[in-house]
């Protein structure tokens, strides 16, 4: 029989050209209970992967750019997961609507915070474009590349949803406001997650890591108010 991806020949279970299985299992239960397995497995899962960040993530972010690419979850999908758990939370319980309620009155800051508030996951990315553009230009000596910089910051933003999760639960079980805790332990791990990464026995690597966050978070929000105000306007 022939591959059906690339014609090739098959003589075992797999094609020896490339690696397509013979045959496909049906989609069934076991299928999605596998599925969901593979995804959370504590040894190269979503766990694995938050573990590694959270313990060591210069040194994992840097094995999985030059090194290893098969244990941590792909960078992309792990920051649209996180953003949606973040997303799933403050939905359930209202904090969102919150958010938008807190800057009622201004449109464009409304309309900007409720699009923000419904796509974590794209936010998310379009501000990792604006802090990797900070940091590329701090780390002018860096060996990294800008799409580098960029794959490592959506582990890192990942991670920080994840706190920011964490405390909207606490938010909505115990109604509590803890906002500005969040954001501070964010930034804070951020900061040392970015350091880390470029180089963790630098201190002067984590003072440009904060400024460089800081710094496209900024310019994110004032892209993002732009955008908006030109909404309104038209």
């Amino acid at each position: 029989m022939h591959c059906k991806r690339c014609g090739e020949t098959i003589t075992d279970k797999y094609c020896g050209h490339c690696g397509s299985p013979a045959f496909l299992t049906r989609v069934d239960g076991h299928y999605i209970a596998h599925e969901v397995q593979h995804l959370l497995h504590f040894e190269k899962g979503l766990l694995y992967t938050v573990k590694e960040l959270l313990l060591r993530p210069g040194k994992s972010m840097r094995t999985f750019i030059t090194e290893d690419r098969s244990r941590l979850v792909k960078p992309v999908v792990f920051i649209i997961i996180t953003s949606v758990i973040y997303t799933f939370i403050t939905h359930f319980f209202h904090i969102d609507k919150r958010h938008v309620d807190a800057a009622a009155g201004q449109s464009a800051i409304a309309a900007t915070m409720a699009w923000v508030e419904g796509h974590y996951g794209y936010a998310n990315i379009i501000m990792g474009i604006f802090i990797g553009a900070w940091l590329k230009l701090l780390f002018l000596k860096s060996k990294y590349n800008f799409f580098e910089v960029i794959i490592m910051l959506c582990f890192v933003m990942g991670v920080g949803m994840l706190l920011f999760a964490v405390f909207a639960l606490i938010d909505g079980l115990a109604h509590i406001n803890s906002g500005a805790v969040a954001s501070t332990i964010a930034i804070v791990y951020c900061t040392w997650a970015i350091g880390q990464f470029f180089n963790p026995k630098k201190a002067t690597s984590y003072l440009l890591a904060f400024i460089g966050y800081i710094l496209g978070m900024i310019s994110f929000w004032i892209a993002a108010m732009l955008v908006g105000l030109l909404v309104s306007m038209v």
